[in-house]
């Protein structure tokens, strides 16, 4: 249904009734988000979006916890822009799992928008993002000023525009999934960025595997961003898993999430040609000193040991397939 977003008011179609067992899943998309929102109102990295989509915590989070989300949002940035520089934006990317992402609109602002920018959710989340994008205009603008037509193809599930389309469906099916993403004018011939944060883990080690091969095998020169557990076979990693199952929170691929090695392994058997994997507490040591002495003086941190711990049980992965000749088994962070 062809709508503008410039009304405001969805169409009549309903979301599908929330399935339970997922809303553990769904949950820990309003987790973090809120503790980026609070990371960005402290000062970490800046923002001017993310406020529009999520509200600020009237508690206060851990600093080990700030900094971790810092070191996490600086590398999946450090790796988008490098994915964008090499193919020099003629690319587009899909952001799996994208939950209340700002990076559509922050990227628009540098100067760095891909040929277009996807995000795929739960129905749910997706209904809510929308609300807030048709809402406020701050997020709403950015698309219209990139939309040619008149109006937009938008319903309560799924919005397309030229540069930036949002779909509601679900990651395990991977039928519906390629469906709706080529109805929103996805290019497989283009050089593809696909990305997921936390989200591979809360899908069982087959239907992880199943998006992996899909994505290697429907474009021909693509970069795959993961940003999720590792370690957890120790007693800390036990913890974390218990801490989420009191949430009804089940980590149902952690049996991947053993070690970085079982990390590359799972993307170079399921059709990626290359693999790179870095635990988190790594990659914070691989910062701009000037960036690190910055973030650390915001807060006081009383226990290094407990952030050490935290950041090495989070990695950052990245595969390529094809794009030999654009430099992509260059990228690093």
């Amino acid at each position: 249904m062809a709508t503008s977003l410039r009304r405001p008011s969805f169409s009549s179609r309903s979301s599908s009734s929330p399935d339970a067992d997922d809303e553990g899943v769904r949950g820990t998309c309003e987790d973090a988000s809120i503790c980026k929102r609070f990371a960005v109102s402290i000062g970490y990295w800046h923002d001017p979006y993310i406020q529009h989509f999520v509200r600020l915590s009237k508690e206060r989070k851990a600093p080990e916890i700030n900094r971790g989300y810092f070191a996490r949002v600086h590398g999946i940035r450090q790796l988008i822009k490098a994915f964008l520089q090499k193919t020099e934006c003629q690319c587009q990317i899909i952001n799996l799992g994208a939950g209340m992402d700002t990076a559509f609109w922050t990227l628009k602002d540098e100067g760095l928008l891909p040929r277009k920018y996807f995000e795929v959710d739960f129905p749910v989340i997706v209904t809510r993002k929308l609300h807030s994008i048709k809402f406020k205009s701050l997020l709403s603008k950015p698309i219209l000023d990139l939309h040619s037509e008149e109006t937009l193809q938008i319903d309560g599930q799924m919005l397309d525009s030229k540069r930036y389309a949002i779909i509601g469906a679900d990651l395990r099916d991977l039928p519906e999934l390629e469906e709706k993403l080529k109805k929103c004018n996805m290019n497989t011939q283009l050089p593809t960025l696909l990305m997921t944060e936390c989200v591979l883990v809360y899908m069982t080690p087959e239907q992880s595997a199943n998006l992996l091969k899909w994505a290697a095998n429907n474009f021909e020169t693509a970069m795959f961003i993961n940003y999720e557990q590792v370690n957890m076979d120790d007693r800390f990693g036990q913890i974390m898993i218990e801490n989420l199952r009191r949430r009804q929170c089940d980590l149902a691929g952690v049996e991947t999430c053993k070690s970085l090695e079982s990390q590359k392994e799972r993307l170079l058997s399921n059709g990626w040609e290359t693999a790179s994997a870095v635990n988190m507490m790594e990659l914070y040591s691989r910062l701009p000193r000037a960036e690190v002495s910055r973030i650390e003086s915001l807060e006081f941190l009383d226990e290094m040991e407990l952030l050490e711990q935290l950041m090495q049980h989070y990695c950052l992965c990245w595969a390529t397939r094809g794009g030999s000749e654009l430099g992509l088994k260059e990228i690093t962070c």
